[in-house]
């Protein structure tokens, strides 16, 4: 839910908009495109807009090029009608005429056609023929088809909304260049981490209602959140320390009585007169020290949520991972590498438990179904695993499979959870003593206060996936299974999560379509293909 928000677009500039899942991102898109009305306020909608949605309205009896046609009508019409003025153009006509000229060439009307050609082509789309219907097309093709339409009518104003699904590295790459080619404005929605980095020259973030611009493009979002973290870390370590001091000075001033002083001259009236006036005086320090104490613990600062980590033990590998269809996996890109071991919470190094070569997954001869075909897979203490692959490729079936047959504790993230949606978040949340679950939870930062006495069918996909994910923090792993992982997080909170991965000490394998993931993921690389391991 959007609430007094306030938001403006630069012309010429390209504004990226994150935010979590179900944090309003579509909504003040379908706001600015003029698609959904607000409650209250005003939109002002570029004339000149095109917009692209998650949800595409084409329609499925006509055929690709009846969609093409549909897109450049605009551009076709405005040249008719260039046509026209120009066979009967007078002096009162010049004005249109010149107008027409103008918003022409400037959205590249002459060039339209070569446009779609090449809109198609980038997107992975010239295989598909113009006479194919869109009843033919599978979902994926529909959308890059709608994307194409757009980018080749090139109106203005580019407003788009996830526009990096469907694609592979070659369509997004082209998609990254023609945004940063565009002569206008655009506004996107995207979890892409890449992408926003190398499209958006500004970053809009919408959390709890309302909006955050942040200049410098992903890099200086990053480098604002990161500065505003450290300074939240310094108001909450200035805070605790006068908090202390002012609650010692409390403690050691009302001490300081001065009875035990030398009376001098015998004068017992005048010490007494004196002593008073001390005691007097003390008293009213404590008592302003003490109504300061009460102020700062009134009005504390919140303390920031702590760094995740993952917690689990390290052991030198035997070996690399094996995992064989009749060869042996190969990583081009990325070698095993040691990382240091962490302690656990009384400071000795936790232990693994596994064979005792370390062996903590052997499948051999594992099928399932038509979805899985493994010949021999070898998971030992500390070995670090990307599993990537087309959809329905088998990933998440070998995933589960591993969960089932691993020795030592096991940690599963997987892309589907399933709760019973009566129970409160804190029921779900059974880690510890049930007094210290609220503040064991905040202290991850993955919810606000107001969240955890919600029921769990209440929360939104995001939040159901940290509450998993604050599940996996609480425990300690010999090995962690993650399943997409970075699906319906915040970006900044994406960020956060690699750095956990990045120091785990168990054995990881992970599945991800997250190209940011990927790139810098330290591991070996696993393919799947059909079911079978490549």
């Amino acid at each position: 839910m959007l609430v007094d928000v306030s938001v403006s677009v630069r012309k010429g500039e390209r504004l990226g908009i994150v935010g979590d899942n179900g944090s309003g991102k579509s909504t003040l898109l379908r706001l600015l495109a003029g698609a959904e009305r607000p409650d209250e306020g005003e939109v002002v909608v570029p004339a000149d807009g095109g917009y692209f949605g998650q949800t595409l309205d084409l329609p499925l009896g006509h055929t690709v090029q009846q969609v093409i046609d549909a897109a450049l009508a605009e551009l076709r019409a405005m040249q008719r009608r260039m046509r026209e003025l120009e066979s009967a153009l007078s002096d009162d006509l010049m004005e249109e005429y010149g107008d027409l000229v103008t918003a022409f060439e400037t959205r590249g009307g002459y060039e339209a056609d070569a446009r779609v050609d090449k809109s198609l082509h980038g997107l992975g789309l010239s295989h598909v023929g113009r006479e194919r219907m869109l009843s033919s097309l599978s979902g994926g093709e529909q959308a890059r088809l709608g994307l194409a339409c757009l980018l080749a009518a090139s109106p203005e104003t580019l407003l788009l909304d996830e526009p990096t699904n469907h694609l592979d590295e070659s369509a997004l790459t082209w998609l990254e260049g023609r945004l940063r080619d565009h002569r206008g404005t655009v506004v996107v929605v995207s979890h892409d981490r890449i992408f926003l980095d190398r499209v958006a020259t500004a970053i809009l973030e919408v959390e709890g209602g309302t909006t955050t611009r942040f200049g410098g493009g992903y890099t200086g979002f990053l480098e604002a959140k990161a500065a505003a973290r450290a300074r939240h870390e310094q108001a909450y370590a200035a805070w605790r320390a006068e908090v202390r001091q002012v609650r010692e000075h409390a403690a050691t001033t009302a001490h300081r009585v001065a009875a035990g002083r030398v009376m001098r001259d015998n004068n017992k009236m005048a010490y007494d007169r004196n002593a008073g006036r001390v005691q007097s005086s003390i008293a009213s320090r404590v008592r302003n020290a003490q109504e300061r104490l009460r102020r700062l613990e009134a009005d504390p600062v919140p303390e920031p949520p702590r760094p995740l980590r993952f917690r689990g033990t390290f052991s030198e590998p035997t070996a690399s991972v094996t995992a064989t269809n009749g060869q042996a996996a190969a990583s081009p890109h990325h070698t095993l590498s040691r990382l240091p071991t962490p302690a656990n919470d009384t400071g000795a190094p936790a232990r693994t438990i596994a064979s005792a070569n370390g062996t903590l997954v052997e499948l051999r001869d594992v099928r399932v179904g038509d979805r899985l075909q493994v010949e021999r897979l070898t998971i030992r203490a500390g070995d670090r695993l990307l599993v990537h692959g087309a959809n329905g490729a088998g990933k998440s079936t070998l995933l589960q499979v591993i969960a089932e047959r691993a020795r030592g504790r096991v940690g599963h993230l997987p892309q589907e959870i399933v709760y019973d949606p009566a129970l409160r978040v804190l029921d779900v949340y059974d880690h510890g003593p049930r007094h210290e679950r609220r503040s064991a939870l905040l202290a991850t930062g993955l919810f606000r206060p107001e969240t955890l006495d919600l029921k769990v069918g209440a929360l939104s996909v995001g939040q159901q996936r940290r509450l998993a994910l604050a599940g996996l923090l609480a425990a300690e792993h010999d090995l962690l299974l993650l399943d997409e992982p970075t699906n319906h997080l915040s970006l900044t909170l994406v960020e956060e999560l690699e750095q956990a991965l990045d120091g785990f000490g168990g054995a990881l394998v992970v599945v991800s379509h997250d190209r940011a993931l990927r790139r810098r993921f330290r591991g070996t690389e696993l393919e799947i293909s059909e079911g079978r391991i490549c």
